[in-house]
């Protein structure tokens, strides 16, 4: 295994690196799109959270996850941008990245239907849940940048 700084260079652990690089990127896109409309709400919130799930609610997660995801992303206006990855090794690793146009727009977000019943719904699944505020040091994105599975 070759190390380079803090990073390992091992393929899984690059491709998990690169596919959460690629999730900041498209976040990065949404957030100067919305630059005009975070600049009159205050400065954009990145949050980063790094989630435990029970293995055998993986499928039920996974379904309520990209629900509130979508959800989020279609309806409110302050929710710029949020992606959902998981480690290929360990896939009850999940890492979200999510992107607000301000901090009043992450409070807002914890306040609709949508988030409550993902919460409710995943609170028995989820075995930890640690959440840490980002400062984005560079973002970058291909237009009309699409990711599937």
């Amino acid at each position: 295994m070759k190390k380079t700084g803090n990073f390992s260079r091992t393929g899984t652990g690059n491709r998990l690196y690169k596919t959460l690089a690629l999730a900041f990127a498209a976040a990065t896109l949404v957030v100067f799109l919305h630059q005009n409309a975070a600049a009159q709400e205050g400065k954009p919130m990145v949050r980063i959270a790094k989630i435990i799930v029970d293995s055998a609610s993986l499928p039920a997660y996974r379904a309520a996850l990209t629900e509130g995801i979508e959800k989020a992303v279609k309806t409110e206006p302050g929710v710029l941008s949020m992606s959902a990855v998981y480690d290929k090794n360990n896939p009850t690793h999940v890492t979200v990245l999510e992107v607000y146009a301000s901090e009043d727009a992450y409070k807002a977000h914890l306040q609709t239907p949508h988030f409550k019943k993902y919460k409710s719904a995943t609170l028995a699944m989820v075995k930890s849940l640690e959440l840490t505020d980002v400062v984005p040091i560079a973002f970058a994105a291909k237009p009309n940048l699409q990711v599937t599975q």
